[in-house]
C-alpha cells in the first residue's frame, strides 16, 4: 500500500473544509475552484455559473492563469444546488501529470456534493443578509419620516433610501397627473439628474395600466422595453416600478432603475423592494396625518392666542387709553395734555396693530410655496445630503408670480450645476443661494438673477470661494 492516497485524501478535507466554512458566495467560489485545482493539479480551473440571473465567474490562477479553452482536453463536472443545475467545474493542462483520471473525477464530483451545499448555504446567508437591510432601511425610513427630520421632504427620503438598497442608479417618486399620466416629481441620483423631473409617462401606456392598478412592473431594459415612453428611459437598463399603495389607495410609483448593463433584479431583490415599497407608502400617510394633527393644533393655538389678546390684551389697551382720555379733561392737566394726547395716539395705535394680528392669527397659514421659491427650496434641500449642511437660500421680489416656467427651468438647471460643483470641492462649509426678480441685467433690461456663492476651499466668509451668477431677461 503506498502513502500516496494519503495526500490526496488530505487535500480533499481541506478542500472540503474550506468550502463548507465559507458563508460569502464569491468566497465559496473560489474555494471551490482553488480546491479543485490543488486536488487535481489542474493548471488551469474555472466555475462557469449557468444558473438564471447569475453573473458570478470564478477562475483560478497559477500556473497559466485565463479561461479555460473549449477546444482543449477539459475535466467537467457539474454542480447543483438542490435539484437545480448552478454551474459547472472546468479543468484542463496538467503539466508533467498526464490525462485525467477517474480518481479525478471522482475526487471533483465529492467536491462538487459539499459545493452545492456550500452555495445553498451562502444564498440563503445573503438573502437573509439583504432581508436584514431593507428591514433596516424600511425602519429608518420610518423613523425619520415621522420625525421632523423628515417631515421637510419625505419623498426625497423614500427615493435616496430606496435607491441605496437597492443599488440602482436612480431613486425615483412619480405621481399621477390631471392628465391622466404619470410624472417624476423627485429624482435622486449620484449621476446628473437634468431633465428627469417632469419627465411623464403619457396617458394609456401599458405600464401606467398596470400601476394605476397596484400592480409593481418589472423591466429588465428600460432603454429597448416598448412600453416605456419618457424621454430619460435611455439612460437605464433594469428597473423596478412600484406603486406606493396603502389603505387602497395609490398615493404614487417608485422606481428603481440601474444603468444600462446593470445587473438584473433577482427575486428575491424584487420582493424586498415591493415590501419596501408598502411600508414606505404607509410611513408617507401617517407622516401626512401627523402634520395634519399638527397643523391643527397650531390654528387652535392661533385661536387660542388670538382669543387671548383679544380679552386681555385689546381691552386693557382700550381701558387705558380712556383713563388717559379723562385724564386731558381734568382740572390743571394743560401743562401735560400734549404728552397725553401723543400716548392716545400711541394706544390707539397699537390696538390697531394688535386687533390686525388677530385677524391674521385667525387665518389659516399658507400653503407651501409651489412655483420657482418651492422648487429652489427643494434643489437646495436635495444638496443638503451632498453638502453635509443646508445650503442658505434668500429670495428677493415677486419671484413665484413673475419668472415664467420656461425660465424657471433654465434657472434650476444652473442652480443644480452649481451646487454640484460646490459639493465636489473640498473645503466648502457654506453655500449661500439668492434669487431675485426684477433685477437689472447687464443690458439694462429686466429679469431674474440667481447667484450661489461658497466659502471655498481652505475656508473663510461666503464670497471668498467660487460665485456663479446666473440671470436671464424675463
Amino acid at each position: 500500500m503506498t502513502a500516496q492516497p494519503a495526500p490526496r485524501l488530505t487535500r480533499l478535507l481541506e478542500a472540503l473544509l474550506g468550502v463548507g466554512t465559507a458563508l460569502d458566495l464569491r468566497a465559496v467560489l473560489q474555494h471551490i475552484v482553488d480546491g479543485a485545482a490543488d486536488l487535481t493539479g489542474a493548471g488551469r480551473a474555472a466555475l462557469v455559473v449557468t444558473a438564471p440571473g447569475e453573473t458570478l465567474l470564478a477562475e483560478f490562477r497559477a500556473p497559466t492563469p485565463g479561461p479555460v479553452s473549449e477546444t482543449a482536453p477539459v475535466l467537467r463536472v457539474p454542480i447543483h444546488v438542490r435539484d437545480e443545475e448552478f454551474g459547472e467545474l472546468r479543468l484542463a493542462g496538467r503539466p508533467g501529470a498526464g490525462p485525467f483520471t477517474v480518481e479525478d473525477e471522482q475526487l471533483l464530483r465529492v467536491l462538487a456534493v459539499q459545493a452545492g451545499v456550500s452555495i445553498g448555504n451562502a444564498r440563503l446567508h445573503e438573502t437573509a443578509r439583504q432581508r436584514e437591510r431593507w428591514i433596516e432601511g424600511a425602519a429608518a425610513v420610518t423613523t425619520a419620516l415621522l420625525t421632523e427630520e423628515g417631515a421637510d421632504d419625505a419623498l426625497t427620503t423614500v427615493a435616496e433610501r430606496a435607491r441605496l438598497l437597492a443599488d440602482a442608479s436612480a431613486g425615483v417618486i412619480l405621481h399621477p397627473t390631471t392628465e391622466g399620466g404619470m410624472a417624476i416629481v423627485t429624482a435622486s441620483t449620484p449621476e446628473d439628474p437634468d431633465g428627469m423631473v417632469g419627465a411623464t409617462i403619457a396617458p394609456g401606456s401599458p405600464v401606467l395600466e398596470q400601476l394605476l392598478g397596484g400592480e409593481p412592473v418589472f423591466i429588465d431594459d428600460s432603454a429597448t422595453d416598448p412600453r416605456m415612453t419618457t424621454h430619460v428611459r435611455h439612460r437605464f437598463g433594469p428597473s423596478m416600478m412600484l406603486p406606493l399603495q396603502a389603505s387602497g389607495r395609490l398615493i404614487g410609483t417608485l422606481a428603481l432603475p440601474r444603468r444600462r448593463g446593470g445587473r438584473p433584479y433577482t427575486d428575491v431583490e424584487r420582493l424586498l423592494a415591493t415590501q419596501f415599497a408598502s411600508q414606505a407608502a404607509l410611513a408617507l400617510v401617517l407622516a401626512n396625518a401627523r402634520r395634519g394633527r399638527e397643523r391643527l393644533a397650531v390654528y387652535e393655538d392661533r385661536d387660542r392666542i388670538a382669543r387671548d389678546l383679544h380679552d386681555l390684551v385689546v381691552q386693557r389697551l382700550f381701558a387705558t387709553g380712556m383713563m388717559l382720555e379723562s385724564t386731558q379733561r381734568r382740572p390743571g392737566a394743560d401743562a401735560v395734555r400734549d404728552i397725553l394726547g401723543r400716548a392716545v395716539d400711541e394706544l390707539r395705535s397699537t390696538v390697531q396693530e394688535v386687533r390686525t394680528t388677530i385677524v391674521a392669527l385667525q387665518q389659516p397659514p399658507a400653503e407651501p410655496p409651489t412655483g420657482l421659491r418651492g422648487r429652489v427650496l427643494r434643489e437646495t434641500a436635495s444638496a443638503a445630503a451632498r453638502l453635509g449642511f443646508a445650503p442658505s437660500t434668500h429670495f428677493r421680489g415677486p419671484v413665484d408670480t413673475r419668472v415664467p416656467d420656461r425660465v424657471a427651468d433654465r434657472l434650476l438647471t444652473a442652480l443644480r450645476d452649481a451646487l454640484a460643483d460646490a459639493s465636489a470641492r473640498p473645503g466648502v462649509s457654506r453655500v449661500e443661494v439668492t434669487v431675485e426678480t426684477p433685477a437689472t441685467l447687464p443690458e439694462g433690461r429686466d429679469g431674474v438673477c440667481l447667484r450661489v456663492a461658497d466659502d471655498g476651499a481652505g475656508g473663510g466668509d461666503v464670497g471668498g470661494g467660487p460665485t456663479v451668477t446666473w440671470w436671464a431677461p424675463l
